[in-house]
Formats: structure tokens, C-alpha cells, sequence
């Protein structure tokens, strides 16, 4: 019979059961009816022809059995039996269903709901065409191993180059949006022409920039993201063509880009405009402002890639040893460069989820080792009654699927909501910098790795049973209160068991006490001013009002004085950049005085107000603060901080020495005072030497403010922008926030927090588990060893040496679980060496107070069944048995 004629008889069976049934029921009767009749002729009388035709046809029920075995309708019958048995027993055993359904559900929404992240980071192609052969481009200096490059540099590497297909670059930026609502602050990046060709990206709408439309001599036009598109413009494809004002430019929409489209190191972007270099850093060789993307050639590996730019920067340094002096080049791939330094966050985080995995499922193993070691004496019954080795394994298959189909379920709803939950405990402005996360969901390829869990799940919920029992000890199985060597083997294998899980989470502990320890460290770090009472906020002005010095100039100090007039307000300080926000803006000096072969002393540069120092609350080491008289009508001057002194000034005062730029003729610059370190970059990044100009001498229309107050900071900020923009309603500000805020939501703070948050609740979890896990060990160890205490209690046994034998049991699984723990967690706390900030991977205190609390907390679960077995009642105990 072919395949499909039978799939349609055996569809047919289940769908018209009665009809068939009866069909069958009618052709056997036939069947035998027939037989009958031939042995009626034959001679016999009806009674013994009905005897001959019974073990001819071997009975009619048989038969039956055999025709519905062959279209499959016992296989169906037996499942559905064993589906309703299994819901019986299990209902029987609330305590034990709920418990194994909870493990699973915690094990796997842990790691599902980290895998989601893993997925969204690491697994999930770029939107880009070909993503493969994307690479991130960059130049190479002392103090910054991945540094941006020069318009001037871009356009040599772009024209020698041998490796790339393409190369264009891009920087971000922000930009004052004119609207009839008023000027607005808006996130916005530019790009070189070919930036969205070499991404392999095109516009849903409208068109992509032309050929030379990033030169200066270009009409300026700009794309939108589709988020911009939809919230600005309601999405209407009527936008193409109209005119935007961005920094007093008019610019035209020419398109829009996909709605999947993003690109983390240049978001969060409203606009992507057309680069247009023109002035200022963009067209010095020593400016270095754009960062490259380039897509390699068919058959260029990353390495040949490498050795190309390395050689181009050779060369570009021999010919141009003033500005490019000491500069390498490197290159990376551009998945890298987008997910940064969350991959080892997300690594360890993935890790301590299977670690919480390996835990439940241990403890899950236990739980049906008990299970079955209960039902020994039902398996033995229904094996005597002829239950085969294989119908009892499909019995604990159907219930481990039963088991399996709840804790799935409900592991999917804990894992969404645990997303949802780690999603919103992103700060802001860093879940807008990885545009990857957002719409984060249980997508097919996350669904498959909780499919994975479920079916580790399901072969051991069904393995361990089966395991367990031994199908021929049928007689001992049966044998009324028999105590055999199943229970002996079970009490080993479980007390394996549970070294295993305290090993286990002894890991998770140290990792995060470790984690806890540099998170500690790292929101105490001396960063050089007091951040409570200290708010932040950033300025821009409009270009065509404050584009000169003095007009900036002018600004500033009416913007002081008014904000030193509001309530509260005790100082108010200016700064090119805030604190705590990079090592960034940097510039080369020299020493005038000193021996100079035309090295290049590279070190951030700041130009604050005369305020700012005392607004932030830093310390003056020696000599004085800037004053406000200090404009560019005045000698040059400069503060430095300790950390200068130390690499270039070590074993003298450099109050009164004067440096320079690396300029023709050289301009003196005369340190003035020495404050100490304030942290300008990471906080778990050392402090570097620092140079200081005064605001009035280098103005700018884009600028950072610091105010301390007397009051609630929150109640400031409102207050704040007020005043500006009563002053100018063409000024904008964006990002403000307590100085305390800035510092807990950036992302060094952030990486440290929730990797130390994380890793401690999977921490807790596993030590939850595991005490349970040994609870249940223990306990069982006494239930099973009744009749022996009795014995002992019979004799004379005191009821401390009874606690004295059950914690002793104890306590050596104990010190098991923890010396092969510590060993595995010393091991593992390498793997996580990038993550810790100012702890050892090997820190004693933390390793000491690890064992401490698993001690205690193991004894303290112990004492329960201890305390059981100290007051067994010897004659019931021996009754009993």
C-alpha cells in the first residue's frame, strides 16, 4: 500500500473512530461467520464449529487489537492513557510537581531572557548587506588604541589603499533644529557620501546621497531615520523635498532609511547629513574628528586588511612627521565595534545562567530520584503484571513531557518579563547608544535555544527514572518495607549530586562578591570633586549669534550671572566637556625651555570658566585659580593637574614654566596652578595629565554647565533652563542630570552594576538551591537510616551523637562542595579579570566570606533533619519497620 492511501485510512480511523470500528467489527464477523459455516458442513455441531473457528480466526478482540495496532490507534489510546495517568500521579504529588516545575522555570528564563541579550548583540546579523566584510577603521596613538581620523587622512587612505572595496567615514554630532515650536536640541550624525553604499543600506524612501554631495561646494542635504520620520513628520512620504534648518543651514530631505536600519557608534541620529567639511578641525591634518567604515575586497582577510593601513600610516607619518608623527592605524571588525565592551558582560552573564541551569537541573534530578526510589514498589507491580521495560519508560516519558510542557510555559513568561525588566534598568541614554536592544523579544532563534532547554529537560526528567529503577529486583521491589541497595545507591549518587550543585554555586558566589567588591570600588574612587549638591547640563548656541570669541565670551558671563541669581545656587562653572566623560579633545605641547625632536606630548585639554574649580569643589594644590579678567587680550595661561606633573614634571615646580602648541612661532602659555586629579575620563581608567585654559582665552558656543547648589538638585534643572533660555530662546540644552546620576548612569558604573547585580541574584539563586538541594539529602539520608537511629537510640545513643552523625554527613559534603568549589571559582574568576576593578581575582576576604556563609547556611539546613532524627522514638521507629 502506498504512503499516502495510508495516511488517509489511518486520518480516517481517527476522525470517524465509530464508523471504522464498526466496519471492522462487521468484516471480522463476517470472517468468522464464514469459518463457522465451513465447519458446520464439514460435519461439527454448532458448538464445536464455534470452538474451531476461534482458534482459527485466534479471537476476534485479538484480531482487533492487531488492525487498530497497524493503523496506530493504540499507540494514540495508550499515549492518551498514560497523558491522563500521569496527570493523576502528579496531582497526587503537588509538592513534587510545582517543585520540578519551578526549578525548570527558573533555570530556563534566566537563561533565556540572557540569551535573548547574547542574541540581539552577538548572534543577530547587522542590517548591513554582506556584514561579514564590514570593518571599523581607525588611526592608532600612545594614548588612545583606537583613535578617530583626519579629513585629510580619510581622503589619502581612501586613495591608497589596496584592501577595501569602499572606505568612508562619519562622526557624531549634534545640531539646533529651527522650528516654528522654537529652536530644539537634535541627535544627528554626518557621513561622506558613499557611507550608506559601503553599508549596503538603501533608503525606503526617497534617494541616497549623490557622488560629491559631502563637499563643501554641495547644496546640503540630510536623510532621516525612520524613527525621526514617523514622529516628526507623521510619516508622510510628502517629506522628500522639504527644507530643514540645522545650526542656521538649510538642508533638503532627500530620504528616508529603513525602519531595521542602525548604526551604534554614531546613534542615537535624527539625521544623517552629508559630511561638508569646511573650517576649523575639519580641514587640519592634525585634527582628528571622523571615524572610518570600510567594506574589504573580495578575498581580504582582516589581517592583509591590517597590514595594508599599517603601511599607509608608515607612510603617511614619513611624509607628514608634524602632525602624524607616532601614529599607527588598526583595524576591526564591525561587528566589534558596534556591541564594544557589553560582549564580555553579556558572556558572563550567559555563563552564570548555566551555571543556574546546571543547579535546577541537579536539584531536579534529586527530586525524581526520590520520586522514584518511592515508586519502586508501583513499577515492581506493574512489572509483575507484564508491563514491559519499554511501556514503563513511555509512562515516565509521558510525565516528564507533562512536567516539561508546565515549566516551559511558565519559564517563557518569566523570561519575557525578565527582559522587559533588565531592558527598562538600561539608563537612557546608554539603550540609545545600542539600538540592537530595543524590541527586544522571543524571536525564533531564542524560542529554539528555550526548545534546546526543554528537551535536556524532558531526557532527564525521563533518563533518571529509568535509570534509577532496576526492572529486575521485581521481588525486592515488592518485598514490603525492603531495604535494598537502591536506596544505598541513591543516597550516593544524590549526595554526588549535591557536591556538584554547592560546588556550583560557590562559583557564582566569588564572582559575585567579586563583582560586588570592584563595583564598590569604583563608585568610591577619588575623582578629584564633590559630585552631591552638582548639577550638569550642556549648551549650544545658535552659530550665526555667538560664532565669534567675544560674542561666546559675552554669553557666558551673562549666563553666570543669572544662574547665580537663582535659589539656592552657591557657584557656577564652564567647561568644554564635564567630568567623567572621556579622555577626549586632546591636544600636543611642549615645554619652552626643554630639548624638543618634534614628539608629540598628547593630553586632554578643557577650557573652563573662572568658576568652574570651585563649582566642582577641586582641590587647588598650589598657586591659584584662574580670574575672569583672563580673556585673549591677556598673556596665555594654563592650570595642570597632578597627574602632569608626575609624567613631566617630576622633581620640580612647574609654577611659572611655560608651554606651548605645537605652532609657528610658538605662543607661551604660563602654568599658573596646579589642581588636583579630577577624573575626565572612565572612572576605571587611571586619571591622565590634564591641561586647563581659561574659557574667555578659547571660547566656544558649545559648552558644559556645572552649578552646585543648596538645595535638591532635581528641583534646579527645570530652573536652569529657564533662565537660558529667557536669555535666548535660540540656545538649547540637553542632558541634564545631578552630577550623581551622571557618574551611577555612565557607562563604566553601568557595565560594573548590573554585571555585580546580575551575577549576584543567579549567585543567591544557586546558594537557594543548593542548601535546599542538601536539605533534601540529608533528609532523605534520615527517613532511609529510621530504623538504624532507632537501633542506636535502643542502645544507649545520647540525641547529641545522633546530631553529631547527621551534620557530620553533612558537613563533609560540605567541605567537599566547597574546596572543589573554591578551586573551580579561583579557576573561573580569570575569565572575568576585565570585568573587576581594584580586587584580585584571588581576593582571601571574599573567598573566606564564601565559604563562611555556604558553611552556615548548609549546617543551618541540616539542623532541620538532624533535629528529626535526634527525636525518633526508638519502639515506633522499630515497629514501623
Amino acid at each position: 500500500m502506498r504512503w499516502p492511501e495510508m495516511l488517509r485510512l489511518r486520518f480516517r480511523s481517527l476522525v470517524s473512530r465509530k464508523k471504522v470500528e464498526d466496519e471492522l467489527d462487521e468484516e471480522l464477523r463476517y470472517h468468522f461467520d464464514r469459518e463457522m459455516d465451513e465447519h458446520m458442513a464439514a460435519g461439527m455441531s454448532r458448538q464445536e464449529a464455534r470452538w474451531a473457528a476461534l482458534q482459527s480466526v485466534g479471537g476476534l478482540e485479538q484480531r482487533k487489537e492487531e488492525c487498530r495496532d497497524m493503523r496506530g490507534l493504540n499507540l494514540i489510546d495508550n499515549t492518551l492513557q498514560d497523558a491522563r495517568f500521569a496527570m493523576r500521579q502528579l496531582r497526587k504529588s503537588l509538592g513534587f510537581t510545582f517543585t520540578a516545575i519551578l526549578l525548570l522555570a527558573l533555570g530556563m528564563g534566566a537563561s533565556v531572557a540572557i540569551f535573548a541579550f547574547v542574541d540581539a548583540t552577538l548572534i543577530k546579523p547587522l542590517p548591513y548587506k554582506d556584514s561579514a566584510r564590514l570593518v571599523g577603521v581607525f588611526e592608532t596613538v600612545p594614548l588612545f588604541p583606537r583613535s578617530n581620523l583626519s579629513y585629510a587622512d580619510y581622503l589619502d587612505w581612501k586613495k591608497m589603499n589596496k584592501v577595501f572595496q569602499s572606505l568612508d567615514a562619519y562622526d557624531q554630532r549634534g545640531f539646533i533644529l529651527s522650528t516654528p515650536a522654537g529652536a530644539e536640541p537634535v541627535r544627528a550624525a554626518r557621513v561622506t557620501d558613499g557611507f550608506f553604499r559601503t553599508l549596503g543600506v538603501s533608503p525606503v524612501l526617497g534617494r541616497d546621497f549623490f557622488s560629491g554631495e559631502d563637499l563643501p561646494s554641495a547644496h546640503r542635504a540630510v536623510l532621516l531615520s525612520y524613527g525621526a520620520w514617523q514622529k516628526r513628520y507623521s510619516g508622510k512620504p510628502e517629506v522628500v523635498g522639504q527644507v530643514v534648518t540645522l545650526d542656521g543651514e538649510p538642508s533638503t530631505i532627500i530620504g528616508v532609511l529603513p525602519r531595521e536600519f542602525h548604526f551604534a557608534p554614531a546613534e542615537p541620529a535624527e539625521f544623517w547629513s552629508a559630511l561638508h567639511p569646511a573650517g576649523g578641525c575639519d580641514l587640519r591634518r592634525s585634527c582628528h574628528s571622523l571615524y572610518g567604515v570600510a567594506r574589504l575586497k573580495d578575498g581580504v582577510t582582516l589581517q592583509s586588511a591590517l597590514a595594508d593601513v599599517k603601511v599607509i600610516a608608515k607612510q603617511l607619518e614619513a611624509q607628514y612627521p608634524d602632525s602624524n608623527r607616532d601614529q599607527g592605524a588598526t583595524v576591526a571588525s564591525l561587528a566589534e565595534v558596534i556591541t564594544g565592551d557589553i560582549r564580555p558582560i553579556l558572556l558572563v552573564l550567559l555563563g552564570g545562567s548555566g551555571l543556574v541551569l546546571l543547579i535546577a537541573g541537579v536539584n531536579a534530578a534529586n527530586l525524581l530520584l526520590v520520586r522514584a526510589e518511592s515508586r519502586r514498589r508501583e513499577m515492581a507491580v506493574r512489572s509483575a503484571l507484564g508491563a514491559s521495560k519499554a511501556r514503563l519508560i513511555r509512562q515516565f516519558v509521558t510525565e516528564g513531557l507533562v512536567l516539561v510542557m508546565g515549566g516551559s510555559a511558565l519559564g517563557l513568561a518569566v523570561s519575557w518579563w525578565t527582559m522587559q525588566l533588565l531592558t527598562r534598568l538600561v539608563p537612557e541614554n546608554l539603550l540609545l547608544r545600542m539600538p540592537f536592544l530595543i524590541g527586544l523579544s522571543l524571536n525564533p532563534r531564542v524560542l529554539l535555544f528555550a526548545g534546546e532547554i526543554a528537551l535536556m529537560a524532558l531526557i532527564l526528567f525521563t533518563v533518571t527514572p529509568s535509570f534509577h529503577l532496576s526492572f529486575g529486583q521485581t521481588r525486592e521491589g515488592l518485598a514490603e518495607g525492603s531495604r535494598g541497595s537502591a536506596g544505598t545507591a541513591w543516597r550516593r549518587l544524590g549526595s554526588k549530586l549535591v557536591v556538584l550543585e554547592l560546588a556550583t554555586a560557590v562559583v557564582l558566589l566569588v564572582g559575585a562578591g567579586l563583582l560586588g567588591k570592584s563595583l564598590y570600588s569604583l563608585l568610591r574612587v577619588d575623582i578629584g570633586f564633590r559630585p552631591d549638591h552638582l548639577v550638569a547640563l550642556q549648551v549650544a548656541a545658535p552659530k550665526g549669534s555667538y560664532d565669534k570669541d567675544e560674542q561666546a565670551i559675552v554669553l557666558q558671563r551673562e549666563l553666570v550671572r543669572r544662574i547665580e541669581t537663582l535659589p539656592g545656587v552657591t557657584a557656577v562653572g564652564l567647561t568644554s566637556s564635564l567630568p567623567v566623560s572621556g579622555n577626549g579633545n586632546t591636544t600636543w605641547f611642549r615645554v619652552i625651555g626643554r630639548p624638543w625632536h618634534g614628539e608629540h606630548n598628547e593630553v586632554p585639554e578643557r577650557d573652563v570658566s573662572a568658576g568652574y574649580f570651585h563649582a566642582l569643589g577641586a582641590k587647588l594644590i598650589r598657586g591659584r585659580f584662574f580670574t575672569e579678567s583672563e580673556d585673549a587680550s591677556k598673556p596665555s595661561v594654563a592650570i595642570i593637574n597632578q597627574a602632569m606633573v608626575r609624567q613631566y614634571f617630576p622633581n620640580e615646580d612647574p609654577i611659572g614654566k611655560h608651554l606651548t602648541y605645537l605652532s609657528e612661532p610658538p605662543k607661551p602659555i604660563e602654568i599658573v596652578g596646579i589642581v588636583d586629579d579630577i577624573k575626565e575620563g572612565p572612572l576605571e581608567v587611571a586619571t591622565v595629565p590634564a591641561l586647563y585654559i581659561p574659557f574667555n582665552q578659547s571660547a566656544s558656543r558649545f559648552f558644559g554647565l556645572v552649578v552646585r547648589t543648596s538645595q535638591p538638585e532635581q528641583q534646579l534643572l527645570p530652573a536652569l533652563t529657564g533662565a537660558i533660555r529667557e536669555y535666548d530662546p535660540g540656545i538649547v540644552t540637553a542632558q541634564g542630570a545631578t552630577m550623581t546620576t551622571r557618574i551611577n548612569d555612565s557607562p563604566s558604573a553601568y557595565k560594573h552594576r548590573s554585571s555585580a547585580w546580575l551575577v549576584g541574584g543567579f549567585a543567591l539563586l544557586a546558594l537557594l538551591l543548593g542548601v535546599v538541594g542538601l536539605y533534601g539529602v540529608v533528609a532523605y539520608s534520615v527517613s532511609q537510616r529510621t530504623r538504624e537511629i532507632g537501633l542506636r537510640m535502643a542502645l544507649g545513643a545520647q540525641p547529641g551523637s545522633v546530631y553529631q552523625l547527621i551534620l557530620k554527613e553533612a558537613g563533609w559534603l560540605t567541605a567537599f562542595g566547597l574546596v572543589i568549589g573554591l578551586v573551580c571559582a579561583t579557576g573561573a574568576a580569570t575569565l572575568i579579570r576585565g570585568l573587576l576593578f581594584g580586587v584580585r581575582t584571588w581576593d582571601v576576604p571574599t573567598l573566606a566570606s564564601v565559604a563562611v556563609v555556604l558553611g552556615l547556611a548548609s549546617m543551618l539546613a541540616s539542623f532541620i533533619p538532624a533535629r528529626r532524627a535526634a527525636s525518633v522514638n526508638p519502639v515506633e521507629a522499630l515497629r514501623s519497620e
